[in-house]
């Protein structure tokens, strides 16, 4: 009998974990990817021998990823060496204060003691209820949710005392710490999915617990080595790699997905997996007269992350005293996230993060060299913001502002720069609004409110990555892989 075929759209994480999977399995795997590199957000910029991660700089949480490559015959520690930081990042408070945050207990009291002293003992207390907190909702995400009746199942059930659906994950903090610059420090992590703290629900307190349990990690060569490592390893296993073949259209026969076609040719399959950014995929792929519930219209209502402005930049020498991570909070952090979610306009005054790698992996960079990596939090595209005009004067006021990390001199030291505006992420990444991290994670777009890991609307189409179950951050999609696999595999009636 013939293996089953499976066609993968878009090599990003989620996209190149299936593969490996279903491959392991005994499908017969092809992965279609529109860019000349792997990885999508999870890619490398690589120029004048300067190396960057285009998106996640953040390892968190490698438990998922070890396991999938455990399941299929690999040892993650040993194909991608990684780096555990402490500190983990520093955050430095316009309002004044700073956080050297490390996993060391006794350490991060004292420092928390510098900034409240009301506030001691409550790290403690935050890390233990979220260690409990975890172990309910881990089986919540990494099942399937196909309809409302699963919301109903024992493990849902026994989570609810947790959930707390109508307090956000501000609340959440504020019920440990008094310090707003603490809720805030414990908090920025709703960024992951592109969300303020104060919108973002309660139960993702689990983000930052998770950093200071498990670790945040550096893998050598960048976040995007982790994707180069898993296409290699998914063509040893069979799987074929298609580079720079984007899919520009689909047949679809009485509601089922038959075959995908790129420019080079058709690809009939059994199955077909999509990676790609979800509402942007399906609104320009799919007709919109073949959908009942993610009709074009209804897309364009949902509420979606915000995007990010970034600067990578080549630098002369290294900036010794700055940690790996760094992020700074604007002054008025509240405004600034008004500005990004609410009245879509671009602050003077944004908070923004910078990645220091060359402290701890000097590969990136030429000798004498090293690279500095800006994000700063912004709106998706809206009208009230053309890039066009606004990326030159915006750029110039995000190098004034690192200043305040010490960085006042990094003009003088630039010898690379590339940069994205969300204009630049939605045309060249293809990616809905540039919302960097897909639909927002708002309950009324989660669990079985999301678009589904098995596709409702077409028989034969599975999602992968940050815009289905259980939502955006690496570990995340990683973790959409295994569940999108498992159902894909039970439907062709082989065993995961």
């Amino acid at each position: 009998m013939s293996p089953k075929k499976v066609v993968i759209v878009g090599a990003g994480p989620g996209g190149l974990a299936a593969a490996m999977q279903l491959a392991h399995a005994g499908c017969d795997v092809t992965i279609l990817e529109q860019k000349q590199v792997v990885g999508g957000r999870t890619s490398a910029i690589e120029r004048d021998g300067f190396r960057f991660d285009c998106g996640p700089t953040f390892f968190l949480y490698p438990r998922v990823l070890s396991e999938i490559f455990s399941s299929v015959g690999f040892e993650l520690a040993e194909e991608v060496p990684m780096q555990r930081l402490d500190p983990q990042y520093r955050i430095t408070f316009g309002g004044g204060g700073q956080l050297d945050c490390t996993p060391n207990l006794e350490t991060m009291e004292a420092q928390i003691a510098q900034l409240n002293p009301k506030d001691v003992g409550a790290f403690e207390r935050y890390l233990s209820d979220n260690r409990i907190k975890l172990e309910k909702f881990r089986p919540i995400l990494e099942s399937p949710f196909n309809t409302i009746w699963d919301l109903l199942r024992p493990s849902v059930l026994a989570a609810l005392p947790n959930l707390h659906p109508t307090r956000s994950l501000g609340q959440e903090l504020q019920r440990y710490f008094s310090d707003p610059r603490l809720v805030i420090a414990f908090g920025f992590q709703a960024k992951y999915l592109g969300m303020s703290p104060f919108k973002c629900p309660s139960l993702f307190s689990i983000l930052s617990f998770l950093e200071y349990e498990y670790g945040v990690w550096h893998p050598i060569g960048g976040c995007s080595r982790v994707s180069e490592k898993m296409a290699d390893l998914a063509q040893s296993l069979g799987v074929r790699l298609r580079l720079a073949e984007p899919v520009h259209s689909v047949d679809i026969v009485e509601g089922r997905l038959v075959a995908v076609e790129s420019d080079q040719r058709r690809y009939e399959a059994d199955a077909f997996v999509v990676n790609a950014d979800f509402a942007d995929w399906i609104t320009r792929t799919v007709p919109d007269h073949l959908r009942t519930r993610w009709k074009n219209d209804r897309i364009e209502n949902k509420k979606f992350s915000c995007s990010t402005f970034m600067l990578y930049l080549g630098i002369e020498g290294l900036y010794q005293d700055l940690p790996h991570h760094n992020i700074h909070i604007s002054r008025d952090y509240e405004k600034n996230l008004t500005e990004i979610e609410k009245t879509h306009v671009l602050g003077d005054a944004p908070s923004f993060y910078v990645q220091n790698a060359g402290v701890t992996d000097p590969s990136l960079a030429p000798p004498g060299c090293s690279t500095l990596y800006v994000l700063v939090p912004v709106t998706h595209q809206h009208e009230n913001v053309d890039w066009k005009i606004e990326s030159d004067r915006y750029r110039e006021l995000v190098l004034d502002r690192m200043s305040q990390i010490g960085l006042s001199d990094v003009r003088q030291r630039i010898r690379f720069e590339h940069r994205i505006t969300p204009a630049d992420w939605q045309r060249d990444y293809c990616i809905y609004r540039g919302a960097t991290f897909n639909l927002a994670h708002h309950l009324s777009q989660m669990l079985h409110l999301r678009p589904k890991n098995r596709f409702d609307e077409l028989d034969g189409l599975y999602l992968v990555g940050g815009g289905t179950h259980p939502g955006s951050g690496l570990p995340v999609i990683y973790e959409s892989s295994r569940i999108t696999t498992r159902l894909l595999l039970e439907d062709l009636g082989m065993r995961s």
